[in-house]
């Protein structure tokens, strides 16, 4: 079958057709992906240079920066330059390697956000087993299986969505080659395909989800015994993961199980951009806000700097 011929390519329809909207949408991209990069690579300085923060808690938010720099690397630049270019066609190996990287890296993050609440439960519920538990060995394993974990799962779903027949239409209703709207393009019953992409969202998405509100179940209830005085300062230490943890969820639940109950392709890609470009960009921010050691030391390195260039 012609349509199955290796070097196949497909037609990526883009967030918008409208001239000025693509102008806007590519300025207003380009800064989001500078902040990005800026923001993720500033925050993993940060963590490299201060001595204080050779903790657990900010060995997993360096491993969060990494993933989010690279996640949003996947899909970004190829955008602009669709967006830019007259041809926005995609070949089936960068489509498939796109599909690769972004469900691993989706996977990944699930997976070190639920990791990062497990050191929260365990530095405020067993804060005298803390240093035992969270030892170097155990936090290094606890890190392989989360990237190896994502891209195992990724060779999967990869692999069983270009086994399809693309054979209704090469035009792909997205800004990028995501599984949903692949389905919607082969003339073959998809439905094993729905399952494998089910069974990996219930394992990586709502397994870790659970995961996660247990432990903050947890920990708000040992923050619940701590007297009035030294709640705000310990539940502070949680807020900003708490608060990446509600967007990425958020987004994430609403993209892949919204698109077997509605055809609002608008909505979905809405929701994509979301989680694709917005959360690694704000990711960063919210845990600089709310943290005073990273913000400190970006004062301070930023003082240092002034006096050194007068």
């Amino acid at each position: 079958d012609s349509n199955q011929t290796y070097g196949n390519r497909f037609i990526l329809l883009g967030l918008t057709n409208i001239p000025y909207l693509q102008a806007l949408s590519v300025f207003t991209l380009l800064i989001m992906y500078l902040i990005t990069l800026s923001g993720n690579i500033i925050l993993l300085i940060v963590v490299r240079i201060n001595k204080q923060l050779q903790t657990p808690m900010y060995f997993f938010l360096s491993n969060l920066s990494i993933v989010d720099i690279c996640f949003s690397s996947t899909i970004l630049p190829k955008l602009l330059i669709t967006t830019l270019s007259s041809d926005r066609s995609v070949s089936e190996v960068e489509c498939a390697l796109q599909m690769y990287f972004h469900s691993a890296l989706g996977g990944t993050e699930s997976m070190v956000l639920t990791i990062m609440s497990y050191d929260r439960l365990t530095a405020i519920c067993k804060p005298l087993y803390y240093n035992v538990i969270m030892n170097k060995r155990f936090c290094i394993f606890l890190a392989t299986v989360c990237w190896s974990g994502g891209f195992s799962n990724a060779i999967v779903q990869v692999a069983l969505t270009f086994q399809l027949p693309f054979c209704r239409s090469h035009q792909l209703d997205h800004y990028f080659c995501e599984e949903p709207p692949f389905f919607k393009l082969s003339c073959q019953d998809t439905w094993p395909n729905e399952i494998a992409m089910y069974i990996a969202a219930f394992i990586l998405g709502v397994c870790t989800f659970v995961f996660t509100v247990f432990s903050y179940v947890q920990i708000i209830l040992t923050i619940l015994k701590i007297r009035s005085t030294h709640r705000m300062k310990v539940f502070s230490t949680c807020a900003s993961h708490l608060t990446a943890v509600s967007l990425f969820y958020g987004t994430i639940f609403s993209t892949y199980f919204r698109s077997s109950f509605t055809s609002a392709i608008e909505t979905n890609k809405l929701v994509s951009l979301i989680y694709t470009t917005v959360i690694p960009m704000l990711n960063p921010i919210i845990y600089s806000i709310r943290n005073k050691d990273i913000s400190n030391t970006i004062k301070r390195k930023l003082n240092s700097f002034y006096r050194t260039a007068q």
